[in-house]
Parts: C-alpha cells; structure tokens; sequence
C-alpha cells in the first residue's frame, strides 16, 4: 500500500488523534512517542489537512492578513543618522575618595 493510500484512509479522529498526540508527545494510552513516529505523524497530519481542510485551517498556516506584501508602517518623513563626534574622548571615572 502506499503512502497516499494510507493518508486517504485516515478518519477526522484518527487526524485528531495524531493531532493530540504530536501535541503530547505521547499516545493516549500513555506511552511516549518515538522520534520516528512524531515524523511519520507530523507528515499524515500535513498531508490529511492538504487533502482535506482549507488553506487557513491547516497546520502551520500563518495568516498574513490584509497587509501582506504591503510595507506595513508609514514610511519616515526623514531618515535618521547616527553620528559620532571625531577623536571622541573616553569618561575616565573618578572614585570620590581619591579627593583626599
């Protein structure tokens, strides 16, 4: 069987399932997740949402809004410039006792 075969057979619960357990980090019986099967999860979530939910509802969208590929503020009126004075001069501290 593959790959794609076994994503099309996943159920809203068995999505769900996988869902909570990547969140987890372990079964609902308990037991922890291994590093391969947290991968395997994480990619039958991904591929089920492809499949089967809208862009915006999917794992990992992030939702530019309405300002997306638009500057967001409002460009400066003028730019602002750093400056430093030549040869400055280093503060040297005092200790107030040396006075004596």
């Amino acid at each position: 069987m593959k790959y794609q075969d076994l994503v099309n057979q996943l159920t809203p619960e068995m999505h769900a399932s996988f869902k909570r357990a990547l969140e987890l980090g372990h079964w609902p019986d308990g037991r922890e997740m291994s590093a391969e099967q947290r991968q395997h999860c994480m990619q039958a979530v991904i591929a089920y949402d492809e499949i089967h939910k809208p862009e915006d509802q999917r794992v990992g969208f992030i939702d530019r809004g309405h300002k997306a590929g638009q500057q967001c503020d409002d460009e400066l009126s003028e730019t602002l410039r750093w400056t430093e004075t030549e040869n400055p001069q280093p503060q040297q501290d005092t200790d107030p006792r040396e006075d004596t």
